[in-house]
């Protein structure tokens, strides 16, 4: 009945991406970046860090404060019907620990080279998401 906040790390690294093979809806079986809703009572840079740990096993450092976007993910059904609204802050960020491991709610996860990001079969919305933003990720590596 109302828009649902969500998280996204954009975890960058010697010129390469962190990405997620999303195992569940929306975008099941799509490349994506870690992330996922907000809690109930948690910050969103809170939500950042704990969306990274849970899906990647990564222990992350946001570089910027302020979120790199806010995007609007948007889904309908077949009959036009609204099935999901995300309201989506994506963060930067480095890792700081762990180790890359998949689980939760992703299938895989990899590092790619910038370069080769588009070659996958990436959401909607992080596809938007990467080409509007691709040439400020490469200023940042």
């Amino acid at each position: 009945s109302q828009p649902i906040v969500g998280v996204g790390a954009v975890i960058v690294q010697d010129g390469s991406l962190l990405i997620v093979k999303r195992g569940v809806e929306p975008g099941k079986g799509k490349w994506s970046i870690p992330g996922g809703a907000v809690d109930l009572g948690e910050e969103v840079r809170e939500a950042v860090m704990r969306e990274a740990k849970e899906e990647c096993g990564l222990d992350i450092e946001i570089i910027d404060d302020r979120p790199m976007d806010a995007v609007d993910g948007i889904t309908v059904d077949k009959e036009g019907r609204l099935k999901y609204h995300y309201i989506l802050l994506q963060f930067l960020a480095h890792p700081k620990g762990g180790i890359l491991k998949p689980s939760s709610d992703v299938l895989d996860a990899k590092w790619v080279p910038l370069e080769e990001v588009e070659k996958y079969d990436l959401t909607r919305t992080f596809r938007a998401f990467f080409q509007k933003h691709q040439s400020e990720l490469k200023s940042r590596l």
